[in-house]
């Protein structure tokens, strides 16, 4: 089998001539036929044009990430010579960062549909930036680095138990995103690392759809108590829980001495635990209460003898007193004017309440646990100088009943996608057509109308949805609505189902249609916490809960309980964040595939993959990358029909016209048979590639780039990559190369690594010399460099 997608293309299709368009044709089938090839014999990674493309085997294949795999792509000379792998892709970032290659800084960004295998990936990359980036040879900061790599790791078992639960589509789903930036000193070591999490499905807490489960914490403390916390958590054994749904499943999350353990490693001492799963225990008996309208509507709802024991239990845990708790529950306090008055609530409002209090406590404890995590393992900012940033945010999500929630995932999702398209897809031809290609713009699905459509201000759904959620009146489904269906009629990306009953909207997405229920989704946002229940919490005897209160409120002293900032637009702004640093790094690309919508293990369904790889736009990718190798065929057909290879082939110095003496330093060269300089017809580049004499030449660095790349598109054989690099000793902005060359044109192809001269405006220009060997390219570093270790890299078109 080919060790990329793009060799298997231009096996099986020629591309030249009128045959190109045929090749984009069949690019589909092409494609699932390689992946489907490679997936039956369990090869699960492929190279498709910048992006890797892994597919989910749904079954585990320990050997394919052991340590010494490891160890073995990080010493390989040249990784992608290897096997398409996830750490091919994790030591192309580290080797940038290396290289320090503006941008340094590096993302790795991975997306793909919910059960895709995206937590899965990210955490095998953290895996082996923990290995190859820990210190083994400074033996006084050995035991740091060790002790920091070991909390980097621990960091995850205790955001997957807090932050993942058991979906319609995947029993391990990210129920939040999170941005993990992994430090680096100026020797490249691991030395902390940092998380940013984004929108936390705290609803889960309290409303689970049907054969979904609640977050992984919850089962873990119910599966992995002993009698003796299980008697102070007050959770007896049989008993049953409204909020745990589908307990009697077992998954292998279900590891509660794991995330224990982690807790441990991590600084969180045993009292402090005790605290957390108090908390935790205490929600779960929320969830119990059951309120019946009073007879009379002037006297508060009921609670029956069995909820009164459950409030009881949960008053204890919570460390709060019980007769306030109900009251909290019961009755509201309305102002008016500088007078409070009670009002008792309707049985709505009481599970409303009590729903409020448990996410809101299951919320600012998850924020404490992100915060607690970051202080453990982040650097000193004077620490650490370059970053790796690890992306795993929630997949594109369609179920049967979506709101709020997905509506937000799908929009990071949409995000995401723009940030690919305007990266590769446009920015890709775009600079194709700078540099003079005979370029014609393959066609690929931009989502920025949806995304216009989304976050459009003044008249987009978020903005409409916000103008909604701030109106001081009860929330109405039907008038909102109305509302969209008045502002965004017009809109291609927005549609409804006039005969539907349920108040909705269809967005097209880039990844497929999805209807969103509009029943909840104002309230959603406005995300309400009533002032009694934040002042009960501010009271509690429980020290981490009046903590993690009181810290709330001082933060943000002028909300007095009630969410003046909306969860839409709190997401927008830090997505927003979020898309600047991706902006401003490396990225590197890998989709997730799922293979089959069952989760079942080896099962490749051609309809479901070609779905999701349209999607993303990984045909798109291929056919551009197909299109410019194309052209670069062309290209160096006409040059190597153009080019001189022999001294009788020049053309005098004498014979030439006048050049201006920058031209004439730039398109001369020096023959040891000759012994004034020639002028060359056209670029000279396949003078280093051509079996002649000692050759020197005078180029500027985007010349040099451009020698490298053709040197990489003809398949010289290259193990090292190295250049010398020196200071240029012309005053033109000059630089020279020197080779000896001797090449073999059936040998086997050298792996593109990292573009030389992109930042020419930046970086002085060098003096390069290299060696060319049969068998290798290589030499070795000036004394003159500023670093110990300065390598170009060669860059394939």
């Amino acid at each position: 089998l080919p060790l990329n997608l793009m060799a298997y293309i231009l096996k099986s299709l020629p591309l030249h001539g009128s045959e190109c368009c045929c090749v984009f044709d069949m690019l589909h089938k092409l494609l699932l036929k390689c992946l489907q090839a490679r997936y039956s014999v369990k090869v699960f990674y492929t190279n498709a044009g910048c992006t890797l493309v892994a597919l989910n085997p749904f079954q585990p294949f320990p050997d394919l990430y052991s340590l010494d795999v490891m160890k073995e792509y990080h010493c390989a000379p040249q990784p992608q010579e290897f096997k398409p792998h996830i750490f091919i892709v994790a030591e192309e970032a580290y080797r940038n960062v290396q290289g320090q290659l503006e941008p340094v800084n590096q993302s790795l960004v991975v997306s793909g549909e919910s059960g895709a295998g995206k937590t899965w990936t990210s955490r095998c990359l953290m895996k082996y930036y923990a290995t190859v980036a820990a210190s083994s040879s400074v033996l006084k900061s050995q035991d740091t680095v060790e002790r920091i790599e070991r909390r980097v790791l621990d960091s995850n078992p205790i955001m997957e138990a807090f932050g993942n639960a058991c979906t319609l589509r995947n029993n391990n789903s990210s129920r939040f995103g999170k941005y993990i930036q992994l430090q680096l000193d100026r020797c490249q070591l691991l030395v902390g690392a940092s998380v940013q999490t984004y929108l936390l499905e705290k609803t889960r807490v309290a409303c689970q759809l049907a054969n979904e489960r609640n977050f992984h914490i919850f089962y873990q403390m119910m599966k992995g108590a002993t009698d003796e916390q299980r008697k102070e958590w007050k959770m007896p054994c049989g008993q049953h829980f409204v909020w745990l749904p589908n307990s009697e499943k077992t998954l292998e999350e279900d590891c509660f001495l794991e995330t224990v353990a982690a807790m441990v490693h991590l600084g969180i001492n045993a009292e402090r635990q005790r605290q957390i799963f108090k908390i935790l225990a205490g929600i779960l008996q929320l969830g119990n209460l059951n309120f019946s309208s009073s007879t009379d509507e002037s006297q508060p709802c009921n609670l029956d003898e069995q909820s009164k024991d459950f409030l009881q239990r949960a008053a204890e845990l919570l460390c709060v007193p019980a007769e306030e708790l109900q009251m909290c529950f019961r009755v509201r306090t309305l102002k008016a004017g500088k007078q409070s008055v009670l009002k008792p609530c309707s049985q709505a409002e009481c599970s409303m309440r009590r729903d409020c209090l448990a996410k809101a406590i299951y919320a600012q404890l998850f924020e404490w646990l992100v915060t607690f995590i970051n202080n453990s393992i982040c650097a000193g900012t004077s620490t650490w100088c370059n970053f790796i940033g690890v992306l795993d945010v929630y997949g594109f999500e369609c179920f049967q009943i979506n709101n709020l929630e997905q509506l937000c995932i799908n929009y990071a999702n949409e995000k995401l996608q723009q940030h690919f398209v305007a990266h590769y897809l446009r920015a890709q031809q775009e600079e194709y057509v700078s540099e003079g290609l005979e370029w014609s713009f393959v066609k690929y699905k931009d989502n920025q109308s949806c995304l216009d459509l989304l976050e459009r201000s003044p008249v987009g759904v978020f903005s409409l949805l916000n103008e909604e959620s701030r109106l001081n009146r009860a929330s109405d489904p039907k008038t909102f609505r109305v509302r969209l269906e008045k502002e965004l009629g017009d809109n291609a990306n927005i549609s409804w189902d006039k005969f539907s009953k349920e108040p909705h909207f269809t967005v097209a997405h880039y990844a497929g249609k999805v209807n969103y229920q509009m029943e909840g989704m104002v309230e959603k946002n406005k995300d309400p916490v009533p002032p009694e229940l934040i002042n009960l919490l501010q009271k509690s005897d429980s020290p981490l809960l009046h903590q993690i209160f009181t810290d709330s409120e001082t933060e943000n002293p002028t909300t007095k309980g009630l969410s003046k900032v909306t969860v839409v637009s709190k997401f927008k702004n830090s997505l927003e964040s979020l898309m600047k640093i991706l902006h401003s790094t490396t990225p590197h690309y890998t989709r997730c595939i799922k293979p089959n919508p069952d989760c079942n293990p080896m099962s490749f369904k051609k309809e479901e993959v070609i779905m999701q790889l349209e999607a993303c736009g990984i045909v798109e990718t291929i056919h551009i990358s197909a299109a410019v190798l194309f052209l670069w065929q062309a290209l160096l057909k006409s040059l190597a029909e153009a080019e001189l290879d022999d001294a009788k082939d020049f053309v005098r110095a004498d014979d030439a016209p006048a050049l201006d003496p920058v031209i004439r330093e730039r398109g001369l060269v020096q023959l040891s048979s000759i012994q004034e300089p020639v002028t060359v017809r056209g670029w000279p580049m396949g003078l280093a590639l051509a079996s002649a004499p000692s050759i020197t030449m005078s180029m500027t660095a985007t010349g040099f780039q451009k020698m490298m790349s053709v040197m990489a598109s003809l398949s010289l054989p290259s193990t090292r990559g190295g250049y010398k690099v020196e200071p240029n000793q012309y005053s033109q902005g000059l630089a020279s190369i020197r080779a000896q060359p001797k090449v073999r044109s059936d040998c086997p192809p050298s792996d593109p690594a990292s573009q030389v001269g992109q930042n020419e405006s930046r970086q002085p220009l060098r003096r390069t010399t290299a060696r060319n060997t049969p068998n290798r390219l290589e030499s070795s570093t000036s004394p003159d460099c500023p670093t110990a270790d300065n390598r170009v890299g060669v860059s394939g078109p």
